[in-house]
């Protein structure tokens, strides 16, 4: 298969469409993969429209033979990242490859040398095209569809990234929770005892004050996160996000954590359109548009049985007083009102010890791995 194989660099709209349209060359025929609107791939990877390019030096390649594109791939300097973590890194990300070794060292290769020539001394990825978007290579939990906004890809994905070169870096879990076992008596009883002891009251978003709410979120979001490698979101970058989602979103699945009316925590979930999106019979290559994902979530709204809660944050002053704790019932409280029976809480990084804690104490069921890798380029 590697033999005649050329990489290319692309830009047009006309190449980027057949970037994103490759996918389905490598997961028809896998049953867990939900195909993507192509309109929202598109709009990922356009330097125009996504702030995030205008911080972050960008190429994207395809791997070619004989006319047909056999991988992909992507690579960026991020200006924001090199601010905020002080180190000299660059991410791959987009990563799709055929099952050849040889093409996907040549994917590599190219991604690297572009990296090591803007001064780059490591990549970590896959990061589409950032930590903030799809992020990890999924290694364990493949036995059932992801849900919004995960990433998914073939098992020998992770052969192909270890082969050339690349070493674990940090694992991501994912924890799935039932509502029948989800709100156990421990969490009910920190819950309540912490809200009386802190004052803490629990509030859904006020959709009137949409942008108003979203500027809340964005303040506690680029405040409250440490997690390793966390480069907050831009003013530009979290209204391009809030503007898409808000298409799906549900306010009273939106929470905040108040304390003498200031808000010191909150978490975002999303019903899973994934699976409305992955129900019914499967959609040819050029046809997921938006008509046709507008007919899937009408149609196939009833079939979605399970949130995920996306992000959930504390300010630092106010940890360890329970406030996670709430908004984590408080969420399955309201999930299970709107007849959700299951949540994902994804994803949670491995060295964050509290935040595990808390998924356990709901008997989260740690179903899903993703793996960020790293190379030294030097």
């Amino acid at each position: 298969m590697s033999s005649n194989v050329t990489i290319r660099q692309i830009s047009s709209k006309q190449d980027k469409l057949r970037f994103v349209r490759m996918m389905w060359d490598i997961y028809s025929s896998d049953p867990n993969w939900v195909p993507p609107l192509e309109m929202d791939r598109m709009k990922l990877i356009d330097e125009k429209k996504n702030p995030f390019y205008s911080h972050a030096d960008t190429r994207f390649w395809i791997a070619e033979q004989d006319g047909k594109i056999v991988g992909r791939i992507s690579a960026n300097v991020n200006d924001r990242y090199l601010e905020f973590q002080h180190e000299r890194a660059g991410f791959f990300g987009f990563f799709e490859c055929v099952n050849d070794s040889a093409v996907a060292k040549q994917l590599f290769d190219t991604a690297e040398n572009f990296l090591r020539d803007k001064g780059m001394t490591v990549v970590y990825g896959p990061a589409s095209p950032s930590s903030n978007d799809e992020y990890g290579l999924l290694v364990d939990g493949f036995n059932r569809p992801p849900v919004m906004l995960m990433t998914y890809n073939p098992p020998y994905y992770e052969a192909l990234i270890k082969q050339a070169g690349f070493v674990h870096e940090q694992d991501l879990f994912a924890y799935l929770l039932s509502q029948e076992t989800a709100n156990s008596d421990k969490l009910a009883r920190v819950s309540k005892a912490m809200a009386e002891r802190n004052k803490i009251v629990i509030r859904k978003m006020d959709k009137r004050r949409f942008q108003e709410e979203v500027d809340l979120v964005k303040y506690i979001y680029n405040t409250a996160w440490e997690n390793r490698g966390f480069v907050p979101f831009t003013d530009s970058e979290m209204d391009f996000m809030a503007a898409d989602l808000k298409q799906v979103y549900d306010p009273d699945l939106v929470l905040f954590a108040e304390v003498g009316g200031k808000p010191v925590g909150f978490s975002l979930s999303l019903p899973d359109i994934n699976q409305a999106f992955h129900s019914g019979m499967p959609i040819p290559k050029g046809m997921m548009n938006l008509p046709v994902g507008i007919w899937k979530l009408l149609t196939k709204k009833k079939a979605i049985d399970t949130c995920r809660i996306v992000v959930l944050g504390v300010l630092k002053e106010y940890r360890g007083r329970g406030v996670d704790a709430m908004l984590y019932s408080a969420t399955m409280e309201q999930a299970a009102k709107k007849g959700y029976k299951y949540g994902e809480a994804s994803w949670v990084q491995e060295s964050n010890i509290p935040m595990n804690r808390a998924a356990q104490m709901m008997n989260g069921v740690k179903y899903k791995t993703y793996r960020v890798y790293k190379k030294n380029l030097v």
